[in-house]
């Protein structure tokens, strides 16, 4: 698992034996299931030093309380495992936000300034991101070795490490040639050092957090209002592809989605897309 997702259990975890230790448990052998309903209710409502977590952190953590209970079972530390009874919290049914076409022609083209090696850079960052529907850290991840510009596609490395080859696009693959030849050289102190494709200003790999910084600063001078983050342009890729007439299957394989299930979701948009067209666009819509 990824840096991120131990940090997370970690975390889980440590408030997990905390909840049992302000009850006076110390043996997970005596953990029932009425303390681990508890337990998900307490991170719902929150207490002073936490503020309530959504279903969906809330379900995670239970995640992370379940597989630490397995394993004291297979251990035998324990005879039974408390957490099975107990079902996660739903999180409300929510459909992932995107951005227009026209929206995310705004934002590309806002997305440099000038012809600086950073403006270069950051006009191949957004381009990437949107081109190829990455992931953010699957985009800051990106080696040399891992663009072929003459086909026009890159190897992203997913969740779980899992690999993809994931096309280019012509503008993607425009910004991010131009950014190689004129503007990483001058980020990369000698041509030495990381193989990392995008750089920051001491020619180190570019963090998640810049990255971050970079799409608001675009955002902010495309005007467009809102929260806008690196997954919404994630939504919009799959959202316009979907509108494009791209069959899911496709469209799961390009996002690296496990499971069909999850990239569905994304079908609904677009039929929501519809409606909105029909109850616009059909005289006796309205």
């Amino acid at each position: 698992m990824s840096r991120h997702t131990l940090t997370a259990y970690t975390r889980d975890l440590a408030r997990w034996t905390a909840f049992l230790s302000s009850r006076g448990i110390d043996d997970p052998a005596v953990t029932t299931q009425v303390h681990v309903a508890d337990f998900l209710a307490a991170l719902r409502e929150g207490d002073e030093e936490h503020p309530p977590l959504a279903a969906s952190s809330a379900a995670r953590t239970l995640v992370a309380v379940r597989g630490l209970h397995r394993f004291l079972a297979l251990e035998g530390e324990s005879m039974s495992d408390p957490t099975l009874a107990v079902s996660p919290p739903k999180p409300p049914a929510r459909l992932p936000k995107a951005i227009s076409v026209e929206e995310v022609e705004r934002l590309l083209a806002a997305s440099a300034v000038g012809d600086t090696p950073q403006a270069l850079r950051d006009k191949a960052l957004l381009e990437v991101l949107y081109g190829t529907g990455g992931r953010i850290s699957e985009i800051v991840g990106l080696d040399i070795d891992d663009v072929d510009t003459e086909d026009g596609v890159v190897r992203l490395r997913g969740k779980g490490g899992k690999e993809r080859i994931v096309p280019l696009g012509s503008f993607a693959g425009a910004a991010l040639a131009a950014y190689l030849v004129r503007g990483r050289p001058a980020l990369s102190p000698g041509g030495r050092g990381t193989p990392a494709i995008f750089l920051n200003q001491r020619g180190s790999r570019l963090s998640r957090q810049s990255a971050w910084a970079i799409l608001r600063g675009a955002a902010d001078r495309a005007g467009l209002a809102g929260h806008l983050s690196p997954h919404t342009l994630r939504h919009s890729f799959a959202t316009h592809l979907l509108d494009g007439g791209a069959d899911v299957r496709v469209v799961q394989e390009l996002l690296g989605h496990a499971s069909v299930t999850t990239t569905q979701i994304y079908t609904l948009v677009t039929v929501q897309r519809l409606r909105e067209v029909y109850a616009q666009s059909h005289p006796r819509a309205r």
